[in-house]
């Protein structure tokens, strides 16, 4: 069998954060300067990395951070810098932010394709062609974007303590895409992804893949918060797959009511790797095309943003 353009796609993630890691120097001038308060917009997947990012940035003591889905960017807050992540540079959310906020704030995007509108929108690109995708359901692009913004961290000394390199990030993401997806969890009928502070995003990423792969009833909280609710639907056929570590005491919750508890102990980043294949492995045993999801277009074009 072929396998999908969308399973080619994840299985270049390690090279293409390691080409990250490489091109880092010319991608100054689009990146935050330690100490600006900066925003980071996106849209759906973008938006997750967004956070995942803001998060690291802010424990790693660059800077203060916030994230935001660029429908809901707040005009009326003050920044030193807003960074646009967009793998198409046609997402009309935050072309319409970009071009609201020209003179006002230094802007930059990083994305996937210069030749597109964002580069008359934002100040400084940072652009990763070489992640560019075909696929409709973003992977490669978004985690090499994080990676991309990780790696600067690391070369400011801002990492926060317990993250790894994107070297190391790497190495384990070459193991996510031999290690075997066990039975139980490819055959479960519900998936709750847990993360806690910047994997937090990476947790609503993975959700978010299963949903547009293979149709999945998933949910993503703060592993703190999994205790006040959620914890209800675990059970039998059903999964709780962690980003780093739990909290004392949640695993052993999980298992005395059935649940099925997915902790591998990769770097959260090769983690969402494993979720990725996961949500294809879904796909195709439920008869559906990780390459042509329901209801989905590559890029968001809208007449109207209402930003």
């Amino acid at each position: 069998m072929t396998p999908s353009r969308t399973t080619v796609e994840i299985a270049t993630q390690p090279e293409v954060w390691r080409e990250a890691v490489r091109t880092l120097p010319r991608h100054a001038d689009a990146l935050p300067r330690r100490g600006e308060r900066v925003a980071v917009i996106g849209c759906g997947t973008s938006w997750f990395m967004a956070q995942a990012y803001a998060d690291l940035r802010e424990a790693g003591g660059h800077g203060e951070t916030d994230a935001f889905a660029a429908s809901r960017f707040p005009f009326d807050r003050r920044y030193d810098r807003v960074v646009a992540l967009t793998r198409s540079g046609t997402t009309s959310e935050v072309l319409a932010v970009l071009a609201r906020l020209s003179g006002t704030v230094a802007t930059g995007a990083v994305t996937a394709d210069p030749t597109t509108p964002v580069k008359e929108s934002a100040d400084a690109l940072a652009v990763l062609d070489f992640a560019d995708e075909e696929s409709v359901v973003q992977t490669r692009f978004a985690t090499t974007a994080l990676a991309l913004l990780r790696a600067h961290l690391e070369a400011e000394g801002a990492l926060p303590e317990g993250v790894a390199t994107v070297a190391r990030a790497a190495e384990d993401a070459e193991l996510a895409l031999v290690r075997p997806l066990e039975q139980t969890v490819r055959e479960a009928e519900q998936f709750t992804f847990l993360g806690t502070g910047w994997t937090y995003g990476l947790a609503q990423e993975a959700g978010l893949k299963m949903r547009e792969a293979a149709g999945a009833w998933t949910e993503a909280y703060p592993a703190m918060e999994y205790r006040h609710g959620p914890i209800s639907i675990t059970g039998p056929g059903r999964v709780a797959w962690s980003f780093g570590p739990l909290p004392d005491g949640l695993a052993e919750e999980i298992r005395a009511v059935g649940g099925t508890l997915v902790a591998g102990g990769l770097d959260p980043l090769a983690e969402l790797v494993l979720a990725q294949r996961l949500a294809v492995a879904v796909a195709e045993a439920r008869g559906l095309d990780p390459d042509r999801p329901r209801n989905l277009t590559r890029s968001v074009v809208l007449a109207d943003t209402g930003v």
